[in-house]
């Protein structure tokens, strides 16, 4: 048994992590920004579960929080990241690569020497695309650190609470009898099981082999943008037309809504991204934690459910 520190115990990946970590026995310290974020991670545990986990507040971005935050740790599980901002990247830079150097950083000061980081699948370090080399260049950090790290690569991640398939949802059910892709939708994903995502982390906290490694890690299948939107109806129950719409057009409108700070459903930059397939090894989960990946086919059935109501009751 272990106690393990994890950032973003309170986002979507993190409330799959702590749990999955708490059912092998370690001990977990959640870093939560507010007291609101810590009752979060609790409430979403059954009462059996919560003397085995604390909450401390920190901010990634705030590094005179995290050496307390950090103390009497024995690994580190860093989440946090941010997939988009309002269009020039510098919140992207600041949370995503910065926050991951004061990790790195005050882990190393406080004598922490195991690291799993959770980087992202298909990234590349191009200024173009702010995402992607926010994310690239922290992995490149990571690796350039004197911490015994693991660096964790996922592709799409489904489940309760996700930030992408609730996001199609969304668009089904607000939209008046069809439902946008950009472009032709033959961009190719290669999305993963959240459950699955959590358990990687795991077993790489268990496992000294995986120090010192890069995982790319995705499902069982590759998936076209479109086929992904026809996964999402079936499992909401809904039938829609599935139209293409040109993805300057759709480009045009994100950056009008970011300039005037008005919601939109992608960024700009996530439209940039998507010239690039989002895809790995088709054996690299099982290859690498000797587990078969669960297949998106048929388990999209909570997205019928809106994202509010997919909070779990303890």
């Amino acid at each position: 048994m272990s106690t393990v520190l994890v950032t973003g115990a309170s986002g979507f990946v993190g409330s799959h992590v702590v749990p999955e970590l708490l059912a092998g026995g370690h001990r977990v310290i959640a870093l939560a920004r507010s007291d609101a974020s810590g009752r979060r991670v609790l409430g979403r545990l059954p009462a059996a579960s919560r003397a085995a986990i604390e909450i401390r507040i920190g901010d990634v971005t705030e590094p005179t929080t995290l050496g307390p935050a950090l103390a009497g740790a024995d690994a580190v599980v860093h989440l946090v990241a941010i997939p988009r901002d309002r269009g020039d990247g510098r919140e992207l830079e600041r949370v995503n690569l910065e926050g991951t150097r004061n990790v790195v950083e005050a882990s190393a000061s406080a004598g922490i020497r195991r690291l799993v980081h959770q980087g992202a699948l298909g990234v590349i370090d191009d200024p173009s695309l702010h995402y992607s080399s926010s994310k690239a260049r922290a992995e490149a950090l990571v690796q350039a650190s004197p911490l015994d790290w693991t660096i964790l690569k996922p592709s799409l991640l489904w489940g309760e609470r996700d930030g992408f398939f609730n996001v199609v949802a969304g668009l089904v059910r607000t939209s008046p009898g069809i439902v946008p892709v950009p472009g032709n939708g033959s961009a190719r994903f290669q999305p993963l099981a959240v459950t699955d995502a959590a358990l990687a982390v795991r077993l790489s906290v268990e496992r000294p082999a995986t120090v010192g490694a890069s995982y790319e890690l995705g499902g069982p299948r590759y998936w076209t943008y479109r086929q992904i939107t026809r996964e999402v109806l079936r499992g909401m129950g809904r039938r829609r037309w599935i139209v293409s719409v040109p993805i300057p057009l759709i480009a045009t409108v994100a950056r009008t809504a970011e300039l005037v700070r008005l919601p939109f459903p992608v960024a700009s930059d996530q439209l940039r991204q998507l010239r690039l397939d989002n895809i790995g090894p088709l054996d690299g989960f099982q290859s690498a934690f000797g587990v078969a990946p669960r297949d998106l086919a048929g388990n999209l059935r909570y997205l019928a459910r809106k994202l509010a109501d997919q909070e779990p009751s303890a």
